[in-house]
């Protein structure tokens, strides 16, 4: 057991919020009862995953995507008022890192991604250092092999621009919607670049460019490193840890 104030300087300690320009407030976003023995990890502090952690009598959830956004409406209705009134019913903190989550080295999305699709990390690249790069221990081939790879490890169907069919050799990657980091990447000298989404442009680009982009699903590449750093800090806190997948096809 520890108290939420602890549990805050410990993830914040590790996740050093304080570094990074994001979209919205990362730490702690909703206060609940100060004493904590369980906790729920998850990808998006959703109404299923809030319903979930009340199921398992936890006192608090760490989440990737939290509930406040820079530039989204304000007004406390719809899916906001219904998910503040859980937990708020059940005294539950909700503790939520974006970008220094995916920046992590250890424990972030994009290393934990890495280390489930089989990457050596040699550098990073872009914005705020966001975006990995490095190789492939399994093979040189293509990009559509190694989109297969993808698709067999995260369970999903991926999609792949594949201009060239040259050997991949150098690869980047960016959990998420970070098909913006593209351009970054290829400035960085990538053969492929692996993240969540597409979008209209990046297809253009591949082709121009002669470099790969790989789309493997928002939800599919972000749900690693939530549950990695809950766990190690659960672990050097004496606290019980439940990680709660719910499942999302974007």
């Amino acid at each position: 057991m520890t108290d939420a104030q602890q549990l805050t300087q410990a993830f914040d300690a590790l996740l050093q919020p304080a570094r990074f320009k994001d979209y919205g407030p990362n730490g702690l976003q909703v206060q609940g009862r100060e004493q904590i023995r369980t906790l729920v990890s998850g990808v998006t502090a959703s109404k299923a995953l809030i319903e979930a952690a009340i199921d398992l009598k936890a006192d608090g959830l760490f989440v990737h995507h939290g509930l406040f956004w820079r530039g989204q409406d304000g007004r406390v209705v719809g899916w906001m008022r219904d998910r503040l009134q859980l937990l708020l019913a059940h005294d539950l903190n909700v503790w939520a890192y974006h970008l220094p989550l995916d920046a992590h080295p250890e424990w972030g999305n994009n290393a934990q991604l890495a280390k489930v699709l089989g990457f050596e990390t040699t550098g990073c690249f872009g914005d705020q250092d966001i975006g990995f790069l490095g190789h492939s221990f399994h093979h040189r081939a293509s990009a559509q092999a190694l989109a297969d790879h993808v698709a067999t490890q995260l369970g999903r169907r991926v999609t792949c621009i594949d201009p060239t069919g040259r050997e991949v050799r150098k690869i980047g990657w960016c959990s998420g919607g970070a098909q913006g980091y593209f351009e970054a990447a290829i400035a960085a000298g990538v053969d492929v670049f692996l993240t969540g989404e597409i979008s209209e442009p990046q297809m253009h680009y591949a082709r121009e460019m002669g470099v790969a982009f790989l789309a493997c699903g928002h939800h599919a590449t972000e749900r690693y490193g939530a549950p990695a750093l809950a766990d190690h800090v659960a672990q050097n806190l004496g606290l019980v840890h439940h990680f709660v997948d719910i499942d999302n096809p974007a």
